[in-house]
């Protein structure tokens, strides 16, 4: 396994982590067993980082994750939970970054991940409908009490991690960034307010930050496991992306080809390339790649015995131009 070191984080962070998303269910279908498995396996082949949610899955990705790291696994991983989702009973979500849900969230989670403290404690998305300074305060809160190491923001503005940093230490950063979607403007329809080339990796260089990039096989077009014409089942979430539709899809497919066109000349699988273009820029800490099977995780961390060559970095480059804004 190789590991990253960013300033802000004293522990050396694998460049490769577990994107616990499917452990919940979301994504077609999982078994908590299988789940456990895949995070064993992590941790034997030197995997120390796992990033999950409470929405993941409605609570159950956190309880998986809580339940596998029993008997002494927790102390050698670094986990990053999140909140600021909340959710109906149809599962309808909405943003909520007050200072009573925060205080609820932390407990909750540590709860269902069977631990006293979460290394890493992000804000899922912004709210603008509460003052920055009462969320912030909320997070100086919970780190003062031990409940959390470290604060993170996931999809915020530059601006906003600026107001947030002048209150209390953003140590980390996460945003949607693959070869595909650089600076892409949206993620599920969601309006993005961030360029994540252009503006966050600029951010995390500067401020010595950690950087976690997620989807990055585009939820699974990167990896060969699509086709042209695209179909999941009836319970699949990616059928809530509208990039997965239509012409828009076409294009993106398109790209999928010629990149893999170029991992058929130089004999590697794409997934591999794919965690390799992000893993050699320098600006990347864990990339948050998710497994269904053992045979993924391990695939994905074959990634980790060789590199790009600068040719090959400037073919992919020549490629993926078109979809710098895209």
């Amino acid at each position: 396994m190789i590991y990253k070191k960013v300033k802000r984080i004293d522990e050396q962070i694998s460049a490769l982590g577990v994107g616990c998303w499917n452990f919940g269910g979301d994504w077609d279908s999982s078994e908590d067993s299988n789940s456990d498995r895949i995070i064993h396996a992590a941790v034997d082949l030197g995997i120390n980082f796992f990033d999950v949610a409470p929405v993941y899955g409605w609570y159950h990705s956190e309880e998986v994750l809580g339940k596998s790291l029993q008997g002494g696994l927790r102390q050698k991983v670094i986990i990053a939970s999140k909140c600021g989702l909340l959710w109906d009973e149809n599962h309808k979500t909405r943003n909520c970054l007050t200072r009573k849900s925060i205080l609820e969230e932390i407990d909750g989670s540590l709860r269902r991940l069977r631990t006293d403290y979460i290394d890493i404690y992000q804000l899922h998305w912004p709210d603008h409908n509460t003052p920055i300074e009462e969320t912030a305060g909320a997070l100086q809160e919970i780190k003062a009490a031990g409940k959390i190491r470290h604060v993170g923001l996931s999809n915020f503005s530059q601006a906003d991690v600026a107001a947030f940093e002048a209150i209390v230490p953003v140590d980390c950063q996460q945003g949607l960034y693959n070869m595909l979607e650089r600076n892409t403007s949206s993620y599920h329809g969601i309006p993005l307010e961030y360029k994540t080339e252009d503006e966050m990796l600029v951010t995390v260089r500067r401020m010595g930050q950690a950087f976690l990039p997620y989807s990055p096989y585009m939820q699974g077009l990167l990896t060969g496991r699509f086709t042209k014409d695209r179909k999941f089942s009836s319970t699949d979430i990616r059928n809530e992306n509208p990039k997965f539709f239509g012409e828009t899809y076409q294009k993106y497919y398109a790209g999928y080809e010629r990149l893999q066109a170029f991992a058929d000349r130089i004999e590697r699988p794409m997934n591999e390339i794919c965690v390799n273009w992000l893993r050699q820029n320098d600006a990347v800490t864990a990339i948050i790649g998710g497994a269904s099977s053992l045979k993924q995780l391990e695939a994905n961390v074959r990634a980790m015995n060789w590199d790009l060559t600068g040719e090959q970095l400037a073919e992919i480059s020549e490629i993926i131009e078109p979809f710098r804004y895209m």
